[in-house]
Order: C-alpha cells, then sequence, then structure tokens
C-alpha cells in the first residue's frame, strides 16, 4: 500500500489525456475529478487510512522506486505538453479550449511545479536538473532559489511573500507571492554572486541562466506552434502558478513566527505550518501536505515525511481547502479560530 499509493499521480495524466481527446464539459473531466471527486472522497474516507508513517526500515534502507517514479513524470510532463501544443490548431470551440488549457495548468502546477519542488530540494545535481526541467516546463524556475533560500528561512515573516497574514485574501495574495518571489529569487542569486565575487549578471546566476531558458521555451513555441500556441502555453502556465500560490496560501496562513526583542524571529516550528493527512491529496501531491515536518528538514525525501501529533492540521485535504479558500469570509472564519488557537498552544 506505502508504494501503491503514489501511483494515484498518474491518475493525472488520465484524465488530462481524456480531455485531451473530448470536446465541450468532457473536456474538464480533470479539474472535476481533482476539485469535485477527490475533494468529496476525502471526506468519506475513514481517519484509520491516513495515518500510514515510514518505518525504521524505510528510513535506513533507501529505495529506488520512489525516486524511479519522480523521473518518470519528467518525460511524461514533456511529452504531454507537446502533444497538448501540436493539437491546439484543432480547437474550435471556446469551451474545449479552456477545458485543454486548464488541463494542461493541472500538469503544469502538480507535476511541473510540484514533483518540481521536491526534486529540487534534493542534493544530487542530476535531480535538481530534473526539477529544473519541470519548472520550465511551466515558466516557474525563479521558485528553486527563492524557495530553498528564502521562503525556508523566512517563512512567517513579513519578509515571505508566500506566508499569507490573517485576513489576507487570496486573489491579491496570488499576486503578491509570486511578484515578490521573483524579485527575491533575483536579489538572491545577485547576493550570492557577491559572495563568489563573480559578475552580477554572469552564466553562474541561476536567474540568468533561467531567463535565457524559458526565452528559448517561449520563442521555440511560437515559431514551431505560432501564436495561438504561445497563448495557450502561458495559460496554462499561469493556472498552474495560481495552484501553487494557493497552495503556499494554505500552507501558512495565519501562522506568524514572533519577533524577538533584537528583531529576529523565533526559530520555524511545527505550528507554523498548516498539515494534512488525508490520503488522497498526499499521495497524488508526494507528502507535500506533511508539511510540518518538510520544513524540519527540507531535503527528506516525501516518502520518508511523517505526520506529527503536534502539528497543527486543516479540516481537510489539500483540495478542499483550496476550494474553501476560494469564498474569503468562509475560509477566514474556519481558519481565524484554528490559527488563534494553534498560536497560543505552541507558545
Amino acid at each position: 500500500m506505502k508504494r501503491l499509493k503514489y501511483f494515484l499521480i498518474f491518475l493525472l495524466p488520465i484524465t488530462v489525456g481524456i480531455a485531451f481527446e473530448s470536446e465541450g464539459l468532457f473536456s474538464f473531466i480533470p479539474l472535476f475529478v481533482f476539485f469535485g471527486l477527490v475533494p468529496l472522497l476525502e471526506l468519506l474516507i475513514p481517519k484509520s487510512w491516513n495515518t500510514d508513517d515510514a518505518s525504521e526500515t524505510d528510513l535506513s534502507q533507501p529505495d529506488s522506486f520512489y525516486n524511479l517514479l519522480l523521473y518518470s513524470l519528467v518525460p511524461l510532463q514533456w511529452g504531454f505538453l507537446l502533444y497538448f501544443l501540436s493539437s491546439q490548431h484543432e480547437v474550435t470551440d471556446p469551451l474545449t479550449w479552456w477545458g485543454r488549457v486548464l488541463a494542461m495548468g493541472l500538469m503544469c502546477g502538480i507535476i511541473g511545479i510540484n514533483v518540481g519542488h521536491e526534486l529540487g530540494h534534493r542534493n544530487s545535481k542530476m535531480e535538481r536538473f530534473l526539477g529544473e526541467l519541470l519548472l520550465l516546463s511551466s515558466l516557474e524556475n525563479h521558485f528553486l532559489p527563492y524557495h530553498n533560500r528564502g521562503h525556508h528561512t523566512n517563512v512567517g515573516t513579513p519578509e515571505d511573500p508566500a506566508s499569507a497574514r490573517r485576513n489576507e485574501v487570496l486573489f491579491t495574495f496570488w499576486f503578491r507571492s509570486q511578484i515578490g518571489s521573483y524579485i527575491q529569487a533575483w536579489q538572491i542569486e545577485i547576493k550570492r554572486m557577491q559572495i563568489t565575487r563573480q559578475a552580477r549578471f554572469s552564466l553562474s546566476n541561476k536567474m540568468v541562466v533561467y531567463s535565457i531558458s524559458q526565452s528559448i521555451l517561449l520563442f521555440s513555441i511560437f515559431w514551431t506552434f505560432g501564436k495561438g500556441g504561445l497563448f495557450a502555453f502561458v495559460i496554462a502556465s499561469v493556472f498552474g502558478m495560481i495552484l501553487l500560490e494557493t497552495v503556499n496560501y494554505i500552507e501558512h496562513y495565519g501562522l506568524a513566527r514572533k519577533q524577538k526583542p533584537n528583531g529576529t524571529y523565533e526559530l520555524v516550528k511545527r505550528h507554523h505550518s498548516w498539515n494534512s493527512n488525508h490520503l488522497l491529496g498526499r499521495a497524488i501531491l508526494f507528502e507535500l501536505s506533511r508539511h510540518s515536518e518538510h520544513h524540519y528538514k527540507p531535503d527528506k525525501p516525501y516518502q520518508l515525511l511523517n505526520r506529527h501529533e503536534s502539528a497543527p492540521n486543516m479540516p481537510t485535504g489539500y483540495p478542499g481547502m483550496m476550494l474553501l479558500a476560494l469564498i474569503p469570509p468562509l475560509f477566514f472564519r474556519v481558519m481565524n479560530k484554528a490559527a488563534d488557537q494553534v498560536l497560543k498552544a505552541g507558545q
């Protein structure tokens, strides 16, 4: 069961493949599944199914299966992107166009960005490169320098654009987080160039390389598939970014770290991240929802992340909470009280 549950990720390309071959409302099947069926099932699945943890044997014996599963998603993502772009000229119905674009956007968010995030935390250069390839397919490469050296340092403070503040509306957070993280990524890389005494805008600067890579990709898509293909890709990528920022929003909403008299902040603790132990969302997102332990040890492989009784949990899984965040008054009503209780208990 520990291995098999991660095959749920292939539900995404299966439903997206159906969407690419369908028209009208049927092209929205991936959205119906991941934001309709999955949240419903997470409410119905017994809690006893959600408590599996990594054993001592798992921790002491690395298993290549879990890595190979991630690696297989790299050609899958790029293959689907190529098929998506090559079939754009066939679409004449606006409803079908939106269905297929959002289906590709779902791939960009769940595989392109989320799996890219997992691989981007690894110590292996090869694995980090695979993560960069996935993020490139979603135009989100700046995520890596910002996330690894910005977010994980400043989470829960005003310095972190990806930490949602109490009563902050999701729709404005999307812009604050995405723009702020992009600016910080440049600042982080320029500072690294200064420390290593290299030219600010040399090819050693990751953001320079990412900017060139994304420009080449965009030009190649325009040259090969025309402005229609380019526009569809950009919209799909933006939807992937929206999914990323919605996840960022729910992960740390209202859980601010205390500032000390000397101006520094308390250490990051388990109660500074929201978690979810709901099985389906955990498996599809490769345990991203066991977020407290991820912040404790960012390079820990997804299959080894455990739940902690002291870590705060959201009422339901990530897909359901993402939907709830779209209704700010209801989200605030549920999460403000919960955040107050968490911060009070963490004092």
